[in-house]
């Protein structure tokens, strides 16, 4: 596995750089057959230590980031997150076959950060704004992105057209898919909304139909 490890405002130590990639190899042989390789950036931001770990399982992306008052305290709790994301789906990464082999090509997506002050009469502020590619998933792939990714929603396509869908955490504990025309509530899997259960995670099932 290749560890890409990047530092951001301190200064890059072999001591930090050796911890995390020790700490990260050790969760990774013990649940994935193969990994492509990690990204980890490490920042001092406001007097907190920040560690953002990314790994690229497969078809899959697995996310943890911490912070704390402590880099090696960081590094080791951003891990144990992956750890926990790792443990509950390791069965389901081994054997899962992409539902989007012979799916169309990702739809380009624009999203926008607008001020929170309004001036009356005066467009929306835009303060930030960039560019993603929204790959092609069925419904239980992007749930189980937007967990191992420890999102509150994920922005996917559809493997049999280029319909832009989302799915998204809400506040009852179940999910929510918003798609053209409709929005639906889906049950959260066994396990998914708190901390890993002993079997493998079930997929989501469907609840209610136009739900608010």
């Amino acid at each position: 596995m290749q560890v890409n490890i990047t530092f951001r405002n301190m200064f890059a130590t072999d001591a930090l750089r050796n911890h995390a990639t020790e700490k990260l190899s050790k969760v990774v042989d013990k649940y994935l057959d193969k990994v492509t390789e990690a990204h980890v950036t490490l920042s001092l931001e406001r007097y907190l230590h920040h560690a953002d770990i990314n790994l690229h399982a497969g078809h899959f992306h697995v996310r943890g980031k911490e912070k704390s008052e402590d880099m090696y305290a960081s590094i080791d709790m951003a891990c144990d997150k992956i750890e926990r994301q790792l443990k509950k789906y390791k069965d389901r990464l081994k054997n899962h076959r992409p539902a989007h082999v012979h799916a169309r090509e990702p739809v380009r997506v624009r999203y926008e950060i607008f001020a929170a002050a309004v001036t009356e009469g005066l467009p929306p502020e835009v303060v930030r704004s960039n560019e993603f590619l929204a790959k092609p998933m069925s419904v239980e792939e992007a749930l189980m992105q937007m967990d191992l990714m420890n999102n509150d929603f994920l922005v996917f396509t559809r493997p049999d057209s280029r319909d832009v869908n989302v799915v998204y955490r809400r506040k009852d504990g179940n999910y929510g898919l918003i798609q053209a025309g409709s929005e639906t509530t889906l049950a959260a899997p066994s396990g998914a909304a708190g901390e890993a259960s002993a079997g493998p995670a079930q997929a989501p099932t469907l609840a209610a139909s136009g739900a608010k």
